[in-house]
């Protein structure tokens, strides 16, 4: 890896996000988010919109 590499903003069926190489295929269950750049500009877009890092199944079982 280098500081040239792509990555992409992935998210599972959870809404847990994480970062991927964009030249990889995506691993089972993950899906691209839309957002690609350089590692830091994909944190900070996780940063920015994973605000709440609970699961998806356990926020709607919560009130």
């Amino acid at each position: 890896m280098t500081d040239e590499d792509v990555y992409r903003v992935v998210l599972n069926d959870e809404e847990q996000y994480s970062i991927w190489l964009a030249d990889r295929d995506l691993p089972l269950g993950w899906r691209a988010e839309g957002t690609a750049g350089s590692k830091q500009e994909c944190l900070d877009r996780i940063q920015q919109v994973w605000t709440d890092m609970r699961p998806r199944s356990l926020r709607e079982q919560m009130p």
